[in-house]
């Protein structure tokens, strides 16, 4: 399952929300993404988890809980758009 994060602090590391979804499962990878000029995150990323069900979990769990002083919005990602 592709989840979406959204408002995360800009001082957080891939390594920081890697550790804070792997709490309800196995993580397979997690990107956020950067401004291409000056490398600084733009506040919003993805997390890649193979179980569904744990996906759903860390979902209903950390959709608006606090991470690096700001509330998150986790939803599942939407397939982009062709």
């Amino acid at each position: 399952m592709n989840i979406y994060v959204a408002n995360i602090s800009f001082r957080a590391s891939e390594s920081e929300l890697k550790d804070l979804f792997a709490q309800y499962g196995e993580v397979s990878s997690v990107k956020i993404l950067k401004d291409r000029e000056t490398n600084r995150s733009r506040g919003f990323g993805f997390v890649e988890m193979p179980n569904d069900e744990q996906g759903r979990a860390a979902i209903a769990a950390l959709n608006g809980a606090e991470f690096g002083q700001r509330n998150l919005v986790v939803k599942e990602a939407l397939p982009p758009k062709k």
